[in-house]
């Protein structure tokens, strides 16, 4: 196996507690690789897995729409089956259409990947932000700690979207296909758990390309 490479999207956010989330991962699972922060998308054909991370959707967004050719590369690579991981501001930028309940429908810039409807700050505003610990059969039995800022929530889902987790009957981890996308920080939650099963779908990824 080649050693993995797994982009994080360096434009603004959690940039760097991810970065060290995946390297504490990598450890743990004894697997070889390095991470790459990306600007831009000329070198997604020569990543494993790409992680959106949480931050400012709105601002992310336009910044990555200015680039639309390589956008359209970054979509075609998702849709061939690039592991993705998406957090917060990730989740939003994946969806299909997104909404703030007090202004409507946003018009911000989507990648329209991931086959749901999110609402914005679901959970309220930044001062709002708080812990919780939640049930996710995909981890394992022990719950994961939730950290929510200025946290989305999934309101609908396609057919093809597997929920992974709700909080207060609302959805807040999805995964479809070699999607999996959080309304909360794992990278913040001194737990590997997402970013290791993550990674393993990246394994594969890597695998599946030599076949």
């Amino acid at each position: 196996m080649k050693k993995l490479r797994i982009g994080i999207l360096g434009i603004q956010g959690d940039i760097e507690e991810n970065s060290d989330a995946i390297n504490e991962a990598l450890k743990e699972l004894q697997i070889e690789g390095s991470v790459i922060f990306l600007k831009n998308f000329t070198s997604v054909t020569e990543i494993d897995g790409l992680i959106i991370p949480g931050g400012e959707s709105t601002v992310i967004g336009m910044l990555l729409f200015l680039q639309k050719v390589q956008l359209d590369l970054l979509k075609n690579k998702i849709q061939s089956g690039l592991p993705v991981l998406g957090t917060c501001a990730g989740l939003i930028l994946l969806a299909n259409k997104t909404y703030d309940k007090t202004v409507g429908e946003t018009k911000q810039h989507l990648l329209e990947i991931l086959d749901v409807t999110v609402e914005r700050n679901a959970f309220g505003r930044q001062k709002d932000s708080f812990e919780s610990k939640l049930n996710i059969p995909f981890l394992g039995e022990e719950t994961f700690n939730g950290v929510f800022i200025r946290g989305p929530a999934i309101t609908e889902i396609g057919e093809g979207v597997q929920i992974l987790t709700k909080l207060d009957n609302k959805i807040v981890a999805v995964r479809q296909n070699n999607i999996i996308a959080t309304s909360f920080h794992p990278e913040l939650a001194n737990d590997n758990r997402f970013h290791k099963s993550f990674l393993n779908m990246c394994l594969e990824y890597n695998n599946s390309k030599k076949n």
